[in-house]
C-alpha cells in the first residue's frame, strides 16, 4: 500500500495551542480515496499525512496563517454535550438548587399552555441541552446567572460515570 499523499492545502488557521494548525487540505489515503478534509496538525506527529503538512508548511512559510479566535460564550454553549435528566438534575442540586425548587417555580408561574409545556419538558424530557429556551428559563427562576448554569452544567456532565459505594 502507498503512503497517504498531500495533495493540496486551501487554508491554515491557529489553534490555543502553540504551532498547533487546523488545516483545509486534499488528500490521498493509502486505499486510493481522494477527499478534502480538515486536518489537525501537531509538530510531533509522525503519522498519516502529518509530516508532508509539516513539510508544506515549513516549504510555505508566506502561506496565511488565520489567527487563533476563541469561541464565543454561545459558541461554548453550543458545543456542551447533553445531559441526561438524572445528570441535569444532579447538576442543579451540585449547584445548591433542589428538584423541588425547580418544580415550585414552574408552579408559582401563571396558569396557561406556556406553564403547562414547561411542566410537561421538566417532567418528561430524557435529555437536556445547554442552550434549550427551557434550560435557560430555569437557570432564570432559580437566580442563575448563564456562567454559572455553565459551571453546574459542565459538572453535571460527569454525573453517570460516578460509581456509587455499595
Amino acid at each position: 500500500m502507498a503512503p497517504p499523499i498531500l495533495n493540496s492545502v486551501s487554508k491554515v488557521a491557529a489553534t490555543a495551542a502553540p504551532q498547533v494548525y487546523l488545516v483545509r487540505c486534499n488528500i490521498t489515503e493509502i486505499d486510493g480515496i481522494t477527499y478534502d478534509t480538515d486536518f489537525c496538525s501537531r509538530p510531533d506527529d509522525p503519522y498519516g499525512v502529518n509530516p508532508q503538512v509539516r513539510e508544506w508548511l515549513a516549504a510555505n512559510p508566506d502561506f496565511p496563517i488565520d489567527p487563533y479566535v476563541p469561541p464565543t460564550p454561545e459558541e461554548q454553549r453550543e458545543a456542551m454535550p447533553s445531559l441526561s435528566a438524572a445528570q441535569y438534575r444532579q447538576g442543579l442540586v451540585g449547584a445548591g438548587h433542589s428538584p423541588q425548587e425547580v418544580t415550585d417555580a414552574i408552579a408559582a408561574l401563571p396558569d396557561g399552555p406556556e406553564k403547562e409545556s414547561i411542566a410537561i419538558e421538566w417532567e418528561y424530557a430524557t435529555f437536556f441541552e445547554r442552550l434549550q429556551p427551557f434550560v435557560i428559563e430555569v437557570g432564570e427562576m432559580l437566580g442563575m446567572t448563564p456562567e454559572e448554569t455553565d459551571q453546574m452544567w459542565m459538572a453535571a456532565a460527569s454525573f453517570g460515570s460516578r460509581k456509587w459505594p455499595r
